[in-house]
């Protein structure tokens, strides 16, 4: 039996096509990280005021945040953190709508006891006027 031999693939030279993919010289990306994050992770501070302006724009006058913020050079990330410090948690709001609501059946329940006494103490004043003198 002859010995079985693997079949040898012609020999391709790496020089001999062309690749569809390049890659450019040395690129030296160090700076270009640094730049990066200079300019997306800087902490520049902000005043009470500019912020109080932005939340502003966004609150009442009804611009979106992202348009806001890239108007004003702020990362959408700050303005939606202080348009949340600025607007009431909604367990709060709904806490003191409880709260207010509560409040009103006890004040409307004490008025409703009142006038069932009116209402009886005028019933037996009828009943005693309307009986026929004698």
């Amino acid at each position: 039996m002859a010995p079985r031999f693997k079949k040898r693939l012609p020999l391709v030279k790496p020089w001999s096509f062309k690749s569809k993919w390049t890659a450019p010289g040395i690129v030296d990306i160090s700076s270009l990280c640094f730049e990066h994050r200079r300019k997306f992770m800087s902490t520049q501070r902000f005043t009470p005021e500019f912020k109080a302006e932005a939340v502003r724009q966004v609150i009442e006058r009804g611009y979106s945040v992202a348009e806001t913020a890239e108007r004003l050079g702020v990362s959408t990330h700050s303005l939606y953190k202080w348009v949340k410090a600025v607007t009431p948690d909604k367990t709060e709001k709904q806490a003191s709508e409880l709260l207010e609501a509560k409040s009103e059946i006890l004040r409307l329940r004490a008025q409703m006891r009142r006038l069932e006494e009116e209402r009886d103490i005028l019933k037996k004043a009828a009943r005693y006027f309307a009986r026929e003198p004698e």
